[in-house]
């Protein structure tokens, strides 16, 4: 191949090589998305498994979520290993719940805010609708999972963090979300429709801490625990005797045990009331601070929901 052949050979190969550059910006400025192959996810940490559902949900093929918290995690007591805060580091957003339910990460949780965006889901839910914890006065109490209204409110925090962070994703974000609280309306009806099957006698839930008390509210059934909000607080004989004593006053046939808590706590208030001729009855394991198993219904949020409403309707209707 001569000189003049050469340079010929590489002036037809640029001109290739531009026009293949200028296809792939039109294409690009079409759709406006960069090319799937360049795309990189999100990387996200979040704390209980009600969130990364919510995260998972609205984000999608966006992000890739490291959920802390498994099923069976009592978020009160969890203290963050090693492990955890290596995957707080490598995050590039932290979703949590707030309102000191991850009472032990508190100082990680707001050093990790002064370097990266670090959300409280209940951040913009109106003080005026959360409950004040029993024995904190100063505190809220922080299951507002289960009043499916305020997990909406959460759902539209987690949307709007993401399209904060990733404004290129703005409408998938949006459409994700939307469909997500479709089926949180949906779940909401439900447990309103199915609740209310229960005569209104029997409408009393009994658990091992007080974790339902937004349930409560939303639903309209009396809700009783044996710890407060908190499972880090302590419960005494008293507390025992107390419950026992309602128990056997209202002639309630059967308590709930929660997948997090030891059961021993409310075996002792059943001893209790068989030891005054009253005979209760366990009517069924609740998912409370954590979600079932991953790949199961329980694993996510609606199918949490379900199982707690249908458990507690087929136990006291």
């Amino acid at each position: 191949m001569n000189v003049m052949t050469i340079k010929s050979f590489w002036k037809k190969s640029a001109a290739v090589a531009l026009v293949g550059v200028l296809l792939t910006v039109t294409a690009c400025g079409t759709t406006g998305k960069s090319p799937t192959s360049t795309e990189k996810e999100i990387k996200v940490t979040t704390t209980i498994g009600m969130i990364t559902d919510i995260v998972q949900n609205v984000g999608s093929t966006h992000v890739k979520v490291t959920g802390l918290m498994n099923a069976g995690v009592d978020p009160h007591l969890y203290k963050a290993s090693q492990g955890d805060i290596k995957k707080l580091d490598d995050a590039q957003i932290i979703f949590y719940n707030g309102l000191h339910l991850e009472g032990k990460m508190v100082e990680i949780l707001e050093k990790m805010g002064k370097e990266k965006p670090t959300v409280a889901v209940s951040e913009k839910i109106d003080r005026k609708l959360l409950r004040s914890g029993a024995e904190m006065a100063t505190e809220y109490d922080p299951h507002i999972w289960f009043n499916v209204k305020l997990w909406m409110k959460a759902t539209e925090q987690v949307r709007d963090s993401l399209i904060a962070l990733d404004p290129a994703h703005k409408e998938d974000y949006t459409k994700n979300a939307a469909a997500y609280l479709v089926k949180l309306e949906e779940i909401d009806r439900y447990a309103t429709e199915q609740i209310a099957l229960i005569p209104e006698a029997s409408r009393v839930l009994v658990t091992a801490h007080d974790a339902f008390g937004y349930f409560g509210d939303a639903y309209h059934i009396q809700v009783k625990g044996l710890q407060g909000i908190s499972t880090a607080s302590e419960y005494g004989s008293k507390d025992v005797s107390q419950l026992r004593d309602f128990l056997v006053e209202k002639k309630i046939k059967a308590v709930f045990v929660e997948s997090s808590v030891p059961k021993k706590s409310i075996e002792a208030v059943i001893q209790g009331a068989k030891e005054k001729g009253h005979q209760i009855q366990i009517g069924g394991e609740l998912f409370s601070d954590a979600m079932g198993t991953t790949g199961t219904p329980e694993g996510t949020y609606v199918g949490m929901v379900r199982h707690n409403v249908d458990t507690i309707v087929k136990a006291l209707k």
